[in-house]
């Protein structure tokens, strides 16, 4: 008699709810009790949709930045993209140039930078991420100083502030826009041979290599991916201040990471979801929110922040060794 072989794992309880995410939701919920415990206006549908508009922008970049640290990489440049993209589409735009292109060449220039970092790291591949996109973060910030010095540029026309502050329905434009994104995002890691791909050269590149991988051509359109997320968060950032300097945006690698991470993301490269990052977006957005409503400073935000962070390695890292004892005892 011929027996059937089944490669679909049976549903696990226990395994499902002590996923990294589930962490995530509780905390995610425990934010918005203690917001509410601090102002009794928390609690109503216009802070639920008119808060993501603050933070929103830079939660494109953490789209393609999941996928960098997935690769086993890092890109620190991503905010001196922002800058001198924005830069650059209000310098285009007070040309003469009519807005629309503008908005097309800030995609196409964000785009371009990105791609970039990816030939830079397929050429010198004996350097790491890490010292790539710090030059490149010095030259694309450096870039944006020499073109604007000190000086703001703005002049845009009023429809331009709908990017940040627009709605459909009762639903901001930004919010559409990034579950669009995060939707297409989703569907290229989770669901096609590229994100399997990724995963794999994450978890063993060279592996990879000798499999006949092409993944010099994963660096490049992993880097292109990710200057076009820049581009879009310089388009919504700009719009959201109405004007741009050559410092917009700084901080914006280290909140983009900390997302990343904190979404349960491992730094070591081969493991992560898109639902974790996404939910550490909201996570961040609203705990920042909710300190904002009682003056906290930044700097208490940076404390909670790094102790979240560290919750998060350490969990991470006690699941690991977990796994990694039951297969050394032959139970996996």
């Amino acid at each position: 008699m011929s027996k059937i072989i089944s490669a679909t794992a049976s549903w696990n309880a226990r395994k499902f709810f002590f996923q990294w995410e589930w962490l995530l939701a509780v905390i995610f919920l425990l934010i918005h009790l203690i917001n509410s415990l601090i102002s009794p206006w928390y609690f109503n549908m216009n802070t639920f949709l008119s808060a993501p508009m603050s933070f929103l922008d830079k939660a494109f970049i953490v789209l393609p930045m999941m996928m960098v640290i997935i690769l086993g990489n890092i890109d620190i440049s991503v905010a001196s993209m922002v800058a001198l993209t924005s830069v650059l589409m209000a310098v285009i735009f007070n040309a003469g140039i009519p807005m629309p292109l503008a908005l097309v060449s800030a995609l196409f220039i964000g785009t371009i930078l990105g791609g970039i970092n990816g030939l830079l790291l397929v050429k010198f591949r004996e350097l790491p991420a890490m010292i790539v996109t710090l030059a490149t973060m010095t030259i694309y910030r450096g870039a944006a100083y020499v073109i604007l010095e000190d000086r703001a540029a703005g002049g845009f026309p009023p429809w331009f502030s709908f990017f940040s502050w627009g709605h459909v329905g009762p639903f901001p434009f930004i919010m559409i826009v990034f579950a669009a994104a995060a939707a297409v995002f989703g569907i290229l890691l989770h669901k096609t041979g590229f994100g399997r791909i990724v995963y794999g050269m994450g978890s063993n590149r060279t592996a990879c290599i000798y499999s006949g991988v092409k993944t010099g051509r994963v660096l490049v359109i992993v880097g292109l991916l990710t200057g076009l997320m820049s581009a879009v968060c310089a388009i919504f950032l700009t719009s959201r201040m109405g004007s741009t300097r050559p410092n917009v945006a700084l901080g914006y690698e280290l909140d983009v990471i900390a997302m990343v991470v904190l979404g349960g993301v491992s730094t070591s490269g081969g493991t992560g979801r898109i639902a974790g990052p996404i939910l550490a977006v909201f996570i961040i957005g609203f705990l920042n929110y909710g300190l904002g409503l009682i003056n906290v400073s930044a700097q208490v935000l940076l404390i909670i922040l790094g102790l979240l962070l560290v919750l998060s390695v350490l969990v991470m890292n006690l699941r690991t060794d977990k796994r990694g004892k039951k297969t050394r005892m032959g139970r996996v």
